[in-house]
């Protein structure tokens, strides 16, 4: 049996909760974290190393950091 990788499992608990009742900077931190998530799972496949898993969660957190700093220099 294939293991799921950790970015389509975000992406799709993402997708379940749904981002409706949002307000701005929440929405931008989790778009973040879900394209750094993404991007991260890709450049740990291509790069190897640190694998896909790790790729997914450094990303993560890189790509909700920037979003938050999107957010704040935004709403200024």
């Amino acid at each position: 049996m294939r293991k799921i990788p950790i970015a389509v499992v975000v992406v799709s608990l993402l997708a379940v909760t749904g981002c409706a009742n949002l307000d701005n900077t929440e929405q931008r931190v989790i778009s973040g974290a879900a394209i750094g998530a993404a991007t991260g799972a890709s450049i740990g496949v291509v790069a190897g190393g640190l694998g896909i898993g790790t790729g997914a969660l450094i990303g993560a957190g890189v790509g909700a950091v920037g979003g938050l700093i999107v957010d704040e220099t935004a709403s200024d």
